[in-house]
């Protein structure tokens, strides 16, 4: 009974090697298939989206830019006070610029 039991782990790590195998592969072609310069069937779909996300992204840029032109522009105009623009995590366009004033001694 003692030599059936050697024989039998020998096999068990013969299939776990082979499981371990089998695992490493599909990891492997898992992480290729999800790589950016991937040239599986999805590629040119992934290069496509990329490339309309980044024109949707340029344009968005642009009408912000020319918002926040008008928006200083009439600021300007409508105000004596002065005003730059910059990202705002409120939404605002152009942001109000207050000077510090000393306090007298």
């Amino acid at each position: 009974m003692a030599a059936a039991n050697p024989a039998g782990q020998g096999f068990q790590n013969k299939t776990r090697v082979a499981i371990l195998a089998e695992l490493d592969k599909e990891k492997r072609r898992l992480l290729q298939s999800q790589s950016p310069g991937s040239t599986g069937p999805n590629a040119g779909r992934q290069a496509s989206r990329a490339g309309a996300k980044e024109a949707r992204d340029s344009a968005e840029q642009q009408h912000i830019a020319a918002q926040q032109k008008a928006a200083l522009q009439h600021a300007h105009v409508h105000s004596s006070g002065f005003f730059i623009t910059q990202d705002s995590s409120f939404g605002n366009l152009i942001l109000p610029v207050i000077p510090r004033l000393e306090p007298d001694v």
